[in-house]
């Protein structure tokens, strides 16, 4: 048996998965999502379908497939039906959970069905446009709105937005709000800019101009859930079989959810789907959910990737398992990185925020490799840490031992030694690992150098690489070459007990 609607009635008789109500066929279509792909599936998807299932948004996604590779065949087999298998820790609980979303009522290819997606552009039950077209789709690239189609997603976007404005004869009424789900600061304001100098250069008509700005809402967005998508042939194997049938758009996705949206009330009246779940955020300013994600999630990330690496330990999981690591983690979290976030957050929510990290860390059904993680190491401490560190000085005026063992960690990890086919590698403990990162080259410069010097303060200084000098924060050069040494000498986990048995300061225990 596959997954179709006309099978919907026989799979809920099992009980190990919720079948959408049979009303959901009779939704309008209420929005318009460019891409296909498991994250948009896994959270925004998810979001409405389980607002329709609540009887509050009642609207369905025609979704535009924008790219030739691929095909819809599968959505088209399966009424545009798919599994969801939520798995996950949440607030210290397992959480395993099987549900039919019905969210999306047709998929359109932009290559060869695009005059029915300016159709739709004049539905007067159009509202929202959700977009994920990776951080590489929101570019201003040579484009012409009459193509069938334009080539670039901003170039599509407007000729669907000048479409709807025709139709309705500039109805200031008719504005869409539109929700870029691309990974890139500001996401909506960048687009909304791409728009705007996109249809001047097409020396689009000034009227059409004005109610580009004035009556379309550009959102910015930002996401956060770890969707992996199908599972490996042994797993979904296993699924279907509990499930008791087939679908070839099966998805994971961990329990977590954010979805914050940068917007006024107009945004709140549009999208009721965020009064069903709390993982929808819509606030004036969302900069407190990027600051949190960045600093705690990501930034904690950073720091303990090359020390659990070097640990031996290679995934998340493994981490969160040992438990010497995962009080590092934790301690490092919430006592160092939660108490100097560059931008107003209260203890609690930060504390609230990184126990839910601290659940996602541990989710077994996510395979995270922390080698993967160390992917542009440097450009990442940069980012993500340098600023939380200066504010952690500015703030108590002492070392944060932990991320000084992270630190240290980094530098040992940067040991690159050897050189092949232009890749670079370190080696620890016996162990040869890829070192991907830009800046690989500048630290096998370095280490190739004969004289045996001090390197700690050398790199701490490169304000090329950090933006400032780290090595004028008191104590922090002497820390991380401390640190550095324990791990040449001791190892990584006797590293671990070194700071362990250093006390969290009092002042600043969340």
């Amino acid at each position: 048996m596959i997954l179709k609607a006309e099978n919907l009635k026989n799979i809920a008789d099992s009980g190990k998965v919720t079948v959408p109500l049979p009303s959901f066929a009779q939704l309008p279509e209420k929005v318009l999502q460019f891409g296909t792909g498991v994250l948009l599936r896994g959270l925004p998807d998810y979001f409405i379908h389980k607002a329709n299932q609540a009887g509050v948004f009642n609207g369905r996604i025609v979704v535009v497939k924008s790219t030739d590779q691929g095909d819809t065949s599968a959505f088209e087999k399966q009424n545009n039906l798919y599994t969801l298998c939520v798995r996950g820790i949440e607030a210290g609980k397992t959480v395993e959970e099987n549900l039919i979303c019905a969210a999306i009522s047709r998929v359109l290819s932009a290559t060869s069905q695009w005059q029915q997606i300016l159709e739709f552009a004049a539905n007067p039950e159009l509202e929202v446009v959700i977009s994920n077209t990776t951080e590489v789709g929101i570019q201003l690239v040579e484009d012409s709105v009459q193509a069938q189609p334009p080539v670039s997603f901003p170039g599509k976007l407007l000729a669907v937005l000048l479409a709807r404005y025709q139709a309705f004869a500039g109805d200031t009424t008719k504005g869409l709000l539109i929700l870029p789900t691309e990974l890139i600061p500001d996401n909506g304001t960048r687009l909304k800019e791409i728009i705007v100098q996109l249809a001047t250069q097409q020396q689009l008509d000034s009227n059409f101009l004005n109610w580009l700005t004035e009556s379309t809402i550009f959102c910015n967005t930002l996401v956060d859930r770890i969707v992996p998508g199908k599972p490996e042939v042994t797993k979904l194997a296993a699924l279907e079989a509990e499930l008791g049938y087939h679908d070839d758009l099966l998805t994971m996705s961990e329990v977590y959810r954010l979805w914050a949206i940068e917007g006024n009330e107009r945004v709140q009246q549009v999208l009721t789907f965020a009064a069903i779940d709390e993982g929808v955020k819509i606030a004036p300013d969302i900069t407190i959910y990027r600051e949190l994600k960045l600093r705690l999630l990501n930034g904690t990330h950073t720091l303990s990737c090359g020390l659990a690496f070097l640990a031996g330990l290679a995934t998340v999981k493994q981490a969160m398992d040992q438990e010497l690591m995962a009080e590092f983690i934790s301690q490092l979290m919430q006592h160092e990185m939660a108490l100097a976030i560059p931008y107003p957050v209260e203890s609690k929510t930060a504390l609230d925020f990184s126990r839910k990290v601290l659940d996602r860390f541990r989710n077994p059904h996510l395979e995270h490799h922390w080698l993967s993680i160390t992917m542009n190491y440097t450009s990442k401490l940069k980012m993500r840490v340098i600023p939380v560190l200066q504010r952690y000085y500015d703030l108590f005026h002492e070392v944060p031992e932990r991320i000084a063992l992270g630190f240290a960690a980094y530098l040992r990890f940067m040991q690159v030694t050897e050189q092949e086919n232009n890749k670079y590698y370190g080696n620890f403990a016996g162990n040869r690992y890829l070192v991907n990162d830009d800046k690989a080259a500048f630290f096998y410069e370095l280490h190739q150098q004969p004289d045996k010097v001090n390197l700690v303060p050398v790199i701490l200084q490169n304000q090329e690489l950090w933006g400032i000098n780290l090595s004028t924060l008191p104590g922090f050069s002497a820390a991380v070459h401390k640190y550095l040494n324990h791990l040449n000498e001791i190892g990584a986990l006797n590293s671990l007990r070194k700071v362990g048995l250093t006390k969290v300061s009092k002042k600043t225990q969340v």
